[in-house]
């Protein structure tokens, strides 16, 4: 019988106050994540589990709770022994309050508590006790091991100057007594240099706002360091140190404790000439030159921190907000810039669309817009979403984005209202995008019969992968992707009914599937809106790589540097323009041409009125009044095609008369006529001016640990090979976990020699 599991709730990074009536403990602020636990769970695997949700190592960990019904006495869990009784204690409950706490002492904050403290605690200290800056100490940074068992956050060896050449430079940051500094924030990072520079550890004997005392971590070693603040001073200066080791000194490989906020100091550096830096590279770097190990999650907190250091807080940006809002409305007159916030002040929604995006879009660019999304990897994560238009030569134009604390419903129906708001076309606009996240929903009651919304065709054949897997072969799934296609791209409805049966020949369930995915959305034989050509949401993929090389700055950064972007992108399109000598766009120019020579093979025959008959290796009806082929291409892509082109040389007309003016060089300079100004930097306003009702805090959700995942991937490279028995041809399991061979076998033991029933008959 399973033993019963409980929830454990592990708490870190808050601090335990006081109750002054009756004694008893509460813990405040932190984080908190839920666990499963059961007689079986060991210790170690407990401590692991809990060290890879707080990001921490299980060094020095210690792990505490309170007896029910006692919120005085916190017990300690130091053995698999310790940690089944608790589990016995609340074995007629739920759930357990667990705390991580850095080390076994638990500071309380009471008046009558003594300033001092460990530099390694990992809760945090109330107002009226001095602190240690929390860019020095942080629960995430610490991380401390011997290094025989190559731990992340180890010295190497005190001799090994192939890995000390950067620390060297660090041997005389403490010179002795009498040397001063400003603050201690600047005695404590040299003495963390120090001791890096001669390979020692050192720990806190007093830790407090007016002195500090250290000893080196050996234990019985001589070497201690005091300083304090000079009278009547801010200045702190080195009273006594005993500089010599009675340890083995800087030969010992001793463990090495490093901070994010340190790290952040050495990286940030490197970050202003490679803003990409990226942290495999900066874990190598720094065991290169400091010899420290550290694995990819401390190497991207740390380069978390650097960019915090050069480009400000992530926290402070998402209250910036407001203000950067009013800025780019004030120098780009006619944008649109709002921010929302939730009823208790955090971060919920902001919309973004530039005067010039706006006017561009309306005077020059088709109404064909692009919706898609993007995760942001930055502190507080979030999605981008994006509306793209498209140029007349078939450039991506950015029309207007927004983040948002998480894709849902209600964001894109927000998103959709701010962008028909926006935009205020007069004709129907056509959108591509998926059918899915209540956007066609959201689509239909806002913008009702003045759209049409067309099936990115990258999702319809996803999910065709995905619910076809396990049924067919991934050459069969491939086969009717790329027929799936070809249907979609097919101009007339006979041409799609035979890419249709195609399908069904290979299987008739994928025929009902493709029938039942309401083609009338997708397919260019049936779709009412205008995509010339274009199928997939996937067009503005460019705009989203300017975000995925963004999406690690704090919210404001982010914002402004996609303004730059967009606005470099105006700039330049603007003075490539201003060179062509063609009445098309250079690209709508070529496609004119190649048509142009194909119709010279071509046959005219003249109907009545504007009909044309035209012969070649079909036989295609034209209507040059109508805009009208019976290839459709002409009405699907707007540029004329080869049999009507055939019918103007005959008659003696242009084509370009017949072009669609999206297409001409006039429209293009007409979309990129506008500039997006410069927004200047954001300043914090004046103590007393901050307006409280719209402070701003950061989402509550944050980034989750690991590595981002891997952007989209093309239809085609979804299919992937599935395994399959080379017995009963099965998909999804081999020939030694076929339930159909195996029970045959069982059933039949001859069959278990490799012998036949008739070899078998033979030797009788």
């Amino acid at each position: 019988m399973a033993s019963k599991k409980i929830i454990a709730i592990c708490q870190s990074g808050g601090e335990f106050v006081t109750n002054n009536e009756d004694g008893s403990l509460t813990y405040v602020g932190g984080e908190a994540y839920a666990l499963d636990l059961d007689n079986q769970t060991l210790l170690n695997d407990f401590k692991l589990e809990v060290a890879e949700n707080f990001e921490c190592g299980t060094d020095g960990m210690t792990i505490k709770y309170f007896l029910p019904g006692n919120k005085k006495t916190l017990i300690t869990i130091s053995k698999d022994k310790d940690l089944k009784r608790m589990i016995n204690f609340f074995k007629d409950s739920e759930q357990v309050e667990v705390f991580i706490i850095a080390e076994e002492s638990v500071a309380l904050s009471t008046p009558n508590v003594s300033a001092s403290r460990s530099s390694r605690t990992n809760i945090s200290e109330p107002e009226h006790i001095p602190v240690i800056p929390m860019d020095m100490i942080h629960p995430d940074d610490l991380f401390q091991a011997p290094v025989e068992i190559s731990t992340p956050g180890v010295y190497l060896s005190g001799n090994d100057e192939k890995h000390r050449k950067a620390a060297m430079q660090w041997e005389n940051a403490i010179t002795g007594v009498g040397q001063r500094f400003n603050s201690f924030s600047e005695f404590r990072e040299a003495l963390h240099k120090y001791s890096i520079a001669h390979g020692f550890t050192y720990k806190y004997k007093k830790n407090e706002s007016r002195r500090v005392t250290a000893k080196c971590k050996s234990e019985g070693c001589a070497w201690s360091i005091y300083a304090s603040k000079l009278p009547t001073t801010e200045l702190i200066c080195i009273k006594t140190m005993n500089p010599k080791h009675t340890c083995d000194g800087a030969a010992v490989k001793a463990g090495y404790r490093s901070t994010r906020g340190w790290m952040g100091n050495i990286i940030k550096e490197k970050l202003k000439v490679a803003p990409n830096y990226k942290p495999k590279d900066i874990a190598n770097d720094i065991e290169r030159e400091y010899g420290i190990q550290l694995n990819y999650s401390q190497a991207r907190r740390a380069k978390e921190k650097a960019r915090e250091q050069l480009q400000g807080s992530y926290r402070e940006a998402y209250s910036q907000l407001p203000l950067l809002c009013e800025k780019i409305k004030e120098t780009n007159p006619g944008s649109v810039a709002i921010v929302y916030a939730k009823d208790d002040s955090s971060f919920h929604r902001l919309f973004i669309s530039f005067h010039a995006s706006i006017a561009g879009f309306r005077q020059g660019c088709r109404p064909l817009l692009f919706l898609d999304s993007t995760l942001l990897y930055a502190k507080y994560q979030g999605t981008l979403l994006g509306a793209v238009g498209v140029d007349g030569n078939d450039g991506v134009f950015p029309l207007a984005f927004a983040v948002v604390d998480e894709e849902t419903n209600d964001n894109w129906h927000w998103f959709l209202s701010e962008l028909k708001s926006t935009v205020l076309m007069s004709c129907p606009i056509t959108f591509v995008c998926d059918f899915q996240r209540g956007i066609r929903e959201s689509l239909h009651e806002i913008f009702s019969e003045e759209c049409h919304h067309g099936y990115c065709l990258r999702y319809l054949a996803e999910k065709l992968n995905n619910d076809l897997q396990g049924q067919f072969s991934h050459e069969a799934r491939r086969l009717m992707i790329q027929d799936l296609y070809t249907a979609a791209c097919a101009p007339t409805l006979e041409s799609f009914e035979r890419c249709a049966e195609n399908i069904r020949a290979i299987s008739p369930d994928a025929y009902d599937w493709v029938t039942r995915s309401e083609p009338d959305h997708w397919a260019n034989a049936l779709f009412g809106g205008a995509r010339y050509g274009h199928l997939t949401s996937n067009f503005g993929q460019p705009f989203y790589d300017w975000v995925m090389e963004v999406n690690e700055l704090p919210i404001t950064q982010m914002v402004d540097v996609l303004r730059g972007k967009i606005m470099e992108l105006i700039y330049t399109r603007r003075v490539e323009s201003s060179q062509w000598a063609t009445r098309l766009t250079p690209l709508m120019e070529e496609k004119l041409q190649s048509e142009t020579s194909k119709a010279g093979s071509l046959h005219v025959l003249p109907s009545h009125g504007s009909t044309f008959e035209v012969r070649g290796e079909s036989v295609d009806v034209v209507d040059i009044d109508q805009w009208d082929c019976s290839c459709k291409s002409w009405q699907l892509n707007g540029m004329p095609c080869c049999h009507a082109i055939a019918v103007f040389e005959c008659i003696g007309r242009s084509p370009y008369d017949y072009c669609s003016r999206y297409f001409t060089t006039e429209s293009y300079h007409v979309t990129y006529v506008e500039s997006i100004n410069p927004v200047p930097n954001l300043e914090n306003p004046a103590n007393g001016q901050v307006d409280a009702a719209v402070l701003i805090t950061p989402p509550p959700s944050k980034r989750p640990p690991g590595r981002p995942k891997m952007k989209k991937v093309d239809a085609f490279d979804i299919v992937k090979r599935q395994m399959q028995c080379s017995k009963c041809k099965g998909l999804g399991h081999n020939k030694k976990t076929c339930g159909k061979v195996n029970k045959f076998e069982e059933s039949d033991p001859l069959l278990l020699t490799g012998l036949e029933t008739e070899d078998i008959e033979g030797t009788e």
